[in-house]
């Protein structure tokens, strides 16, 4: 392993799915309504069975009486940009269940979910299957409410340069040295 690699089973990788479903037609309703939903999840399987949550919680249709049209993974147009992302969502605590607004900075809404999932096991300890995404959305600059994001709009944002280590000529390299490298930028 490398120097700055991560261990992948750290970083649950989220997907954003869009699933059409509906309860299975019968002879009392032969044309039942449809219902669309963007689920995240890290897989497929994992997403249906959010799906199905959700519809047999609001909607009254089951897994056994009702059927999927279509499973889509949808991806972000711009995945290079950094963008805000507005999320509302639900969530249940030992005591009660809350709502909530949060925003994050990142550059997909991936990548915002994810990090959203890890913030609300550290700070709140919510566990993710009692996380429920509401909404996402990105949110221009100017509307953005929260302080940690609101920080990172400075045009003149700097980041020093903490450990640079200068390099010296490979004839003066040896393995140990007798003092201490200074590792600041001059």
């Amino acid at each position: 392993m490398g120097k700055f690699t991560v261990d992948p089973s750290l970083q649950a990788k989220m997907h954003q799915y869009q699933i059409v479903g509906r309860a299975a037609p019968t002879p009392k309703n032969p044309t039942p309504k449809i219902y669309r939903m963007r689920i995240f999840a890290r897989n497929v399987v994992l997403a249906k069975s959010r799906f199905w949550y959700f519809m047999k919680r609001q909607n009254k249709a089951k897994r056994s009486g009702g059927e999927l049209l279509a499973v889509n993974e949808l991806f972000d147009r711009s995945p290079t940009k950094v963008k805000n992302y507005g999320i509302w969502l639900r969530y249940e605590s030992r005591t009660n269940t809350h709502n909530m607004y949060k925003e994050i900075r990142n550059l997909n809404i991936n990548g915002a979910i994810g990090q959203l999932y890890q913030e609300m096991a550290g700070r709140h300890r919510a566990s993710a299957g009692s996380i429920q995404i509401i909404h996402a959305t990105t949110v221009p600059d100017e509307q953005c409410r929260r302080d940690a994001v609101l920080e990172m709009h400075d045009g003149k944002l700097k980041f020093p340069i903490i450990r640079k280590m200068p390099h010296a000529v490979k004839k003066l390299r040896t393995t140990f040295k007798a003092n201490r490298p200074t590792t600041f930028v001059r």
